[in-house]
């Protein structure tokens, strides 16, 4: 589907759609417009939708992505043509009108140079940190909404040697990886299709002979998978979550994985996460820029 075929039903955002410069673009249920642009958020009062153009325009996207969008299915998660993310929320559980975030991935042609020059990482953490994905370590990236995991991450795949499979989980595709050998994953959550969960695609992936595993974002009993494949040699996994701290990464994907098992305790989990992970990468969001916090090896 081309991306021209979209914007008649985003026609007042078109052009904050194709700017370079601007990262997310949110609609709130009031009917204003507020952007991201170079780390800092401003709205602009000219850029509205009238009426219900906004959720009519959402419905047809939705039907077109062979999702459903009404009353009984009120949240919406699509990638649009160009790479951009669209999450959706309509009436009743917003109110009056929808609540759209579209996040635009400026920084998927980041190089590991770039994030070194923005200061999101210094040069002896850009060589840490590659070098462990280069030999297959087991890495954990966290942090909170938008404080750039997931560019951290796409950028340190770049390590990974050319000639491995990488079998790539998401929900809603949104890594831009960048080797020959990748295949991409999303699950079904609010289609017209049966449900296809995250640990129903890592049970399926782990089928399929893969040399890494990218999980978008870990979030549920996927993690007890995750977890028993790294327990059985699968090497070099790269994963997000969202924590607020190194530390509370491990037990927030230790609480996770219990959830999937029956009688696991929490401590026997945390020793699993600590035996399976070899580093865990904490980022943060400051004003005007994201770094990495923290870098805990396990």
């Amino acid at each position: 589907m081309s991306f021209e075929v979209i914007i008649p039903f985003l026609r007042p955002i078109q052009h904050l759609l194709e700017s370079q410069t601007i990262s997310e673009i949110m609609v709130n249920p009031d009917g204003s417009v507020w952007i991201e642009e170079s780390g800092e958020i401003q709205r602009l009062p000219k850029v509205q939708f009238d009426g219900g153009t906004l959720q009519t325009g959402l419905e047809v996207i939705a039907n077109r992505f062979g999702k459903k969008l009404d009353a009984d299915s009120p949240i919406l998660n699509i990638r649009l043509p160009d790479g951009s993310r669209l999450a959706a929320m309509i009436p009743p559980v917003v109110n009056p009108r929808p609540l759209v975030t579209i996040r635009k991935f400026t920084s998927r042609n980041f190089t590991l140079s770039d994030l070194i020059r923005v200061q999101m990482l210094t040069e002896e953490q850009a060589m840490t940190l590659t070098e462990a994905v280069r030999t297959g370590q087991n890495i954990l990236i966290a942090g909170g909404t938008g404080s750039g995991k997931s560019t951290l991450l796409g950028v340190l795949a770049d390590a990974i040697p050319d000639h491995e499979r990488i079998l790539l989980i998401e929900d809603t595709a949104e890594l831009h990886i960048r080797k020959p050998h990748t295949v991409s994953t999303e699950s079904q959550l609010d289609t017209h299709r049966s449900d296809i969960t995250f640990d129903d695609l890592l049970k399926a992936v782990l089928r399929h002979r893969p040399d890494r595993i990218i999980v978008g974002e870990v979030r549920g009993p996927e993690a007890r998978t995750l977890l028993d494949a790294m327990n059985t040699g699968h090497r070099g996994m790269l994963a997000t979550i969202h924590a607020s701290s190194a530390d509370e990464s491990i037990r927030r994907l230790a609480n996770l994985a219990i959830r999937g098992s029956v009688n696991l305790q929490l401590s026997v989990a945390e020793d699993d996460v600590r035996r399976c992970l070899h580093l865990v990468v904490y980022v943060s969001r400051l004003p005007g820029r994201r770094h990495i916090e923290e870098t805990k090896r396990l």
